[in-house]
């Protein structure tokens, strides 16, 4: 069984939180995006919710789950970090019920050595962050992560996906944002923008910023 929790009213916003294998530590009344009704799914055999390790294949139909279950017949979704990833692949294989994404301080669909060298050279600067994690979970997702940017027709999917797509970058981020800046050329309909002097988990040290920020970008898309 899965939990998900809900805040306030108006269009429909799946909140994905990241990891993989974290708590949904998202779910908070004082950042939820204003003037929508947000879904705080925490992902299976996480926190919870029962179950275990899985793939993204299988968190991608435990959100169309949720999605039925509630009664939206589309919605938004908003990721932060691994659920910015997650909610483009959640874009590409559901389109018709994906309204728009809107990707916060995400990795981006790649291993690239250069990208990692600089995260681990600036982790021991990063604000610490206490949030709990499944290692089991995070190392399947992660494994189905992979797997998922070796296919060989990913970047002709995403360069033919029409769903609106918003990267933010946190500015004062240890992690690289040019893939984010990649992405949003790619995809059709993609932007891209930063958020100044504010770190990756920015959810939780400008709860302020962070709640301007969603709202905001969730306001210009298209069923807001």
């Amino acid at each position: 069984m899965l939990h998900v929790g809900v805040t306030g009213e108006g269009p429909d916003v799946v909140v994905l939180s990241g990891g993989p294998g974290c708590v949904q530590y998202l779910e908070r009344d004082d950042i939820s995006p204003r003037g929508h009704r947000a879904w705080y799914p925490e992902p299976r055999g996480v926190g919870r919710s029962t179950g275990g390790p899985h793939t993204m294949d299988e968190a991608i139909e435990d959100l169309e789950s949720i999605r039925t279950a509630v009664g939206a017949s589309t919605w938004l979704v908003l990721g932060h970090s691994w659920g910015c990833d997650l909610a483009v692949r959640y874009a590409l294989e559901h389109p018709e019920v994906v309204t728009a994404v809107v990707g916060i301080a995400g990795r981006g669909p790649h291993r690239d050595r250069t990208w990692s060298e600089a995260y681990e050279a600036g982790k021991a600067s990063e604000p610490a962050v206490g949030i709990e994690w499944v290692s089991d979970v995070h190392r399947a997702l992660g494994e189905s992560f992979t797997e998922w940017i070796h296919r060989p027709d990913l970047w002709r999917r995403l360069a033919g996906c029409e769903v609106p797509m918003h990267f933010i970058a946190a500015g004062d981020d240890i992690r690289p944002s040019w893939p984010l800046a990649q992405l949003a050329e790619l995809v059709p309909h993609g932007r891209f923008s930063t958020v100044p002097a504010v770190p990756h988990d920015f959810w939780f040290t400008h709860p302020d910023v962070w709640t301007r920020t969603v709202t905001e970008a969730l306001v210009r898309t298209p069923e807001a």
